[in-house]
């Protein structure tokens, strides 16, 4: 789940990193200015400047026409229910920091540039000097004597070096303590007094573990936060049902497509992965989705039976990276009888099955048993993606 900028920067708050003079404003209402201001508008995407969704205003009238201008525009793909006014801050040097999740090392991964209010993948392409990266331990977090060394490496120090390394040490702190999968920063910036202050925050929380965060729960079903272009299908929203069967796990997460093949693939970049390769190879998804944490036989099941219950959709392409949090007994259990139950057999409606991991050899036998046949982990993903692609056909 990503969060809106005056949410993620609430969270910052907390942590003792400074902000803008702010306030949340929606439509109509009286606005104090004084001096010149930024209007945001609060939508869960980035590259919001560049589509007009920041605006300057330098008195209250000015700040009203624009709010009203944000709040009645879509931009990229979502109307604004409401709008961060902040004051104009004039900053010395901008840096760019970030935690996010090394999902190869399995840690998570601090990076640092001091070129902040840039893209930093693009900066990171180009000029790699430039651009600091250190792993830590999930157990050991990030001292602010390791902060300070990743920081160090690019040159800076004195009081600013000590500043940045306790923004960066807490941001850690944020990571870990909200289950967040990204927390960055972009701009930081250097004011006259010495202050450094989080102009802009983007932070995105694992949504496996909105359980443990019920505050930011809340938030992902409040429907006046923010409007997006793309309303749910009645296909997607059975889909949130099935999800929600139980809390084991995830089956359900889904986005409507017009193909023909339906997909149950893994979560996370593995799913990506998948998607796109079906499609590289002439495949017609009729639907993504991800699939993980060991879900319930009853939630593949019916997560299975709901696919092939769209229209012109007969074939089921079941693909994932090597999973140890998943049991492949248990998917292959679902999966058979979703298709049992939706009166198919089996052999004739799984285009592929590539599931390698935990209870592996008890999967493999429960296809076997209908006739399914079995792509183990020497076969790619890629692979797996063109066999289903040509079966699909």
């Amino acid at each position: 789940m990503r969060l809106l900028e005056h949410e993620s920067k609430r969270i910052l708050e907390k942590y003792r990193i400074f902000l803008p003079k702010g306030t949340l404003v929606g439509h109509g209402e009286p606005l104090a200015v004084d001096g010149p201001v930024i209007l945001k508008a609060q939508i869960p995407i980035g590259g919001r400047g560049k589509t007009g969704g920041i605006l300057e205003a330098y008195t209250a009238g000015e700040a009203r026409k624009g709010v009203s201008q944000l709040l009645t525009s879509t931009i990229r793909g979502y109307t604004p229910k409401s709008v961060l006014m902040e004051e104009r801050v004039t900053v010395k040097q901008e840096f760019f920091m970030g935690i996010t999740y090394d999902t190869v090392i399995k840690e998570p991964v601090a990076v640092f540039s001091p070129v902040g209010g840039i893209d930093i993948e693009e900066l990171a392409e180009k000029e790699p000097d430039r651009v600091r990266k250190e792993h830590f331990e999930v157990r050991s977090r990030l001292p602010v004597y390791k902060a300070r060394e990743i920081i160090a490496e690019t040159g800076l120090s004195g009081k600013l070096l000590l500043g940045l390394s306790s923004v960066l040490s807490a941001m850690a702190e944020i990571f870990l303590d909200y289950d967040a999968t990204v927390v960055e920063i972009n701009p930081l910036g250097l004011v006259e007094d010495g202050r450094l202050i989080a102009l802009d925050c983007h932070m995105e929380i694992d949504d496996d573990a909105l359980f443990r965060h019920p505050e930011i729960s809340a938030l992902e079903k409040d429907a006046s936060r923010v409007e997006g272009e793309r309303r749910m299908s009645d296909f997607e929203r059975d889909a949130s049902k099935i999800d929600s069967l139980d809390h084991r796990g995830v089956a359900g997460r889904v986005i409507e497509f017009e193909g023909n093949l339906g997909l149950i693939i893994g979560g996370g970049g593995a799913s990506l992965t998948a998607f796109d390769a079906i499609r590289s190879h002439g495949g017609r998804p009729a639907n993504y989705c991800e699939i993980g944490g060991n879900p319930s036989v009853l939630k593949v099941k019916e997560l299975t039976r709901l696919i092939l219950s769209k229209p012109g959709v007969d074939r089921v392409a079941v693909i994932m990276n090597v999973v140890s949090n998943t049991r492949v007994d248990m998917v292959a259990r679902g999966i058979i009888k979703g298709i049992l139950e939706s009166g198919k057999k089996p052999a004739e409606t799984v285009a592929v099955f590539r599931v390698p991991g935990a209870w592996e050899d008890e999967g493999f036998k429960i296809l076997s048993k209908y006739g399914v046949p079995i792509q183990d982990r020497t076969v790619s993903i890629d692979e797996a993606a063109r066999i289903a692609a040509k079966s699909a056909h």
